[in-house]
């Protein structure tokens, strides 16, 4: 009825009044205000639900959590959707969010989600190196945009961040600092953010000379960081530094650290990834590195909307600088420090330093 009267106030037809509510490029511009303007004269607000049988949407944006249910608290994930969902929200958008263990459960998510036409858009998060939710996603001609890189046949939508170089740039400041054995503390390699932080890592060493003995993986929880770091420390050969692939994994090598009387930046250096809010205020606050979330969950919701209104996924990729935020958790190598430390007689410190 409501649009019954804008047409008769306006004097066009009631298809020419919903399709200028709407948006429709082929309503004139100025008439596309006339509407405009007599809506909100009279307070009309469009029903959504009609508008999106109307439009065959439902202008709702899924995302799968690749982990289990009731375990919602992976710091990453939580920083990625609360930056994501005011975008969303501001672009007229719903967010669904459900959580699925990887493998069969999380496919059987995204069938729920996508042949259900339950939402008209999906984001990924955490990509791996061959990623079956890509491929599916490409075969049923859903939009999606994802945080991360794959190796694929087709061109996908993406946001990334060069966390091979962030990694490569980590090891040269530890080998800088006189450390001749730096662990990698990572994460399972059909991850694509694994792969190339270990990339990183052995380019660098490769580089200096040095071997890539010291390397570990496992899902990045502080648990596992723990247990890594344990075992890492354990042999004569220990490493003096450690690379976590996460901050994550990096607090549980702070805390074995602790929990072997060590104490990281003056006897193991630690170096993690993501910059969470918790580097800040372990002990010592933990060195990290940090990439652009804010920016990365823009991109993925600039990309998902222009793959909805038909732009190529081919066009649409980002691959964003990460830096480092140096604190306490890294410093020079042990035998380096003692040097740097030693006193002359008149109380100057000696500048001379010796590689462990």
């Amino acid at each position: 009825m409501t649009l019954a009267r804008i047409a008769a106030r306006l004097g066009l037809s009631v298809t020419t009044v919903s399709r200028a509510l709407a948006g429709y490029g082929d309503v004139a511009a100025d008439t596309r205000r006339r509407v405009a303007d007599e809506a909100r004269r009279i307070g009309y607000q469009p029903n959504p639900i009609a508008r999106r049988l109307q439009s065959g949407r439902t202008d709702a944006v899924g995302i799968v959590l690749p982990t289990a249910p009731g375990q919602f608290d992976d710091p990453f994930f939580l920083r990625l959707l609360a930056v994501v969902g005011p975008l969303l929200r501001d672009a007229g958008l719903d967010m669904l969010v459900t959580t699925a263990r990887p493998g069969a459960e999380e496919m059987e998510a995204y069938r729920h989600l996508v042949e259900g036409r339950r939402v008209d858009g999906m984001l990924l998060a955490r990509t791996r190196v061959r990623d079956p939710r890509i491929a599916y996603l490409q075969q049923q001609g859903m939009p999606f945009a994802a945080h991360g890189r794959s190796i694929t046949r087709t061109p996908f939508a993406h946001v990334d961040v060069d966390s091979e170089a962030a990694f490569e740039d980590a090891t040269r400041r530890l080998i800088a600092l006189g450390h001749t054995r730096i662990g990698l503390v990572g994460a399972p390699a059909d991850y694509m953010f694994a792969r190339l932080r270990h990339a990183g890592w052995r380019k660098a060493l490769a580089a200096a000379g040095l071997p890539a003995r010291h390397h570990e993986a496992a899902e990045p929880t502080e648990e596992n960081g723990a247990l890594i770091a344990r075992r890492m420390l354990a042999p004569a050969t220990a490493p003096t530094a450690l690379l976590c692939a996460t901050d994550r994994l990096a607090v549980g090598a702070l805390h074995a650290l602790s929990l072997a009387g060590l104490r990281a930046g003056r006897d193991v250096s630690v170096i993690g990834y993501d910059d969470l809010p918790q580097a800040t205020y372990t002990d010592p606050p933990l060195t990290s590195i940090a990439q652009p979330i804010d920016r990365a969950a823009a991109l993925l919701v600039e990309m998902l909307l222009a793959l909805r209104d038909g732009a190529s996924p081919a066009t649409l990729h980002h691959v964003l600088p990460a830096r480092l935020i140096p604190r306490g958790s890294d410093g020079p190598a042990p035998l380096r420090r003692a040097a740097t430390t030693k006193k002359t007689q008149g109380g100057i410190h000696d500048t001379e330093t010796h590689a462990s």
